[in-house]
C-alpha cells in the first residue's frame, strides 16, 4: 500500500469461525495459521500499482496507485484484460475501494477525500472528506457499514451512504495492537487485511479487533516475477468463481504482479 514501497511499499462458512468476546485489552489467544492453497493464476497488468480489488459478478473491480498514475478500472479477471479505466486527478494518490450497491467508493492515500462513483460507468457521482490517512476499505453487509483502514492499529467504521464515521475498533494480535494494516475485505461478518510489507493477510472479528487467523501468502511468485514486483497488496473475495461450486475463494495480488492468483486458504497438512 502506499508509495513509500515504491519510493524507498458472502464468505465462507468453513473458514469464518465464531469467537467469544475478547476480554479488555483484547484477544491474547494465539491466531490460528492458515497457508495458501492455489488454484489457478491469471494475467495481471504488471504495470498496476495495486491498491484495492472487488469481484462482482465475475467482473474485478481495481483501483492503482501513485501520482499522476492512479486509476479506477475494470478488468477480466480470467484475462486481465482491462476494460474501462477513469483516471484520479493527477495530484491525488488511489487507494482502497469497495462496491456498496450501484455505487463504489475510493480512497485517497493523504489528500482525505473519498471518491464516490457509479459502478457501471465509473464516473465521479460525490466526494466526502475525512481525517488522516486512506489505506484500505470494504463493505460488511451484514452491518451495513463501512471499515476502513489508515496504517494504524485501529479499523473505522463509516455510513456507507455518508461516509461519516460511527465508531472504531483497535485490531491486535495476541494482545498487543496490530498496525500497518492495509488492504481489506469484507466477507461474511469477518474482515480479511494485507498487513503492509509482509505476506501476511490476517482474518479479524470487526466486533472485538481480535486476530483470529493469519495467513502465510509467501511464495507465489516465482524468483524472475518478483523481481519486477513490489508488495503482496489485493484481496477480493470470490464465491463460485469462474462456475465453480466452492464458496471459500479469494482472487490476491500485488502492487506490479505479473499474476492474480484464485486461492484458498487452508490449515497446513
Amino acid at each position: 500500500m502506499m508509495l513509500r514501497a515504491a519510493a524507498g511499499a458472502a464468505l465462507v462458512g468453513s473458514l469464518v469461525a465464531c469467537s467469544a468476546p475478547a476480554p479488555a485489552g483484547g484477544n491474547t489467544g494465539e491466531p490460528v495459521r492458515l497457508r495458501v492453497e492455489v488454484i489457478d493464476s491469471y494475467p495481471h497488468d504488471p504495470t498496476a500499482f495495486t491498491q484495492g480489488l472487488e469481484l462482482h459478478d465475475q467482473l474485478l473491480y481495481e483501483g492503482t496507485g501513485l501520482y499522476a498514475e492512479s486509476e479506477i478500472r475494470t478488468v477480466d479477471p480470467q484475462t486481465g484484460q482491462v476494460d474501462q479505466t477513469v483516471s484520479l486527478p493527477p495530484e491525488t494518490f488511489g487507494e482502497g475501494i469497495t462496491l456498496v450497491g450501484d455505487q463504489l467508493w475510493q480512497l485517497t492515500w493523504k489528500e482525505q477525500t473519498a471518491f464516490r462513483r457509479d459502478r457501471s460507468t465509473l464516473a465521479e457521482v460525490g466526494r466526502a472528506s475525512y481525517s488522516g490517512e486512506g489505506w484500505g476499505l470494504c463493505y460488511d453487509q451484514p452491518r451495513d457499514r463501512l471499515v476502513m483502514s489508515d496504517g494504524t492499529a485501529e479499523l473505522t467504521f463509516r455510513n456507507p451512504a455518508s461516509f461519516e464515521p460511527t465508531g472504531t475498533v483497535a485490531v491486535t494480535r495476541e494482545g498487543e495492537p496490530l498496525a500497518q494494516i492495509n488492504e481489506l475485505e469484507c466477507a461474511g461478518d469477518r474482515v480479511w487485511a494485507n498487513v503492509w510489507q509482509t505476506d501476511e493477510i490476517v482474518r479479524i472479528d470487526p466486533d472485538t479487533g481480535a486476530v483470529e487467523a493469519v495467513v502465510d501468502a509467501s511464495g507465489l511468485l516465482s524468483t524472475d516475477e518478483q523481481a519486477g514486483a513490489d508488495v503482496l497488496n489485493g484481496i477480493a473475495a470470490a464465491p463460485g468463481f469462474g462456475g465453480r461450486a466452492e464458496e471459500d475463494l479469494f482472487l490476491v495480488t500485488g502492487k506490479l504482479w505479473p499474476r492474480m492468483f484464485l486461492v484458498r486458504f487452508v490449515e497446513p497438512g
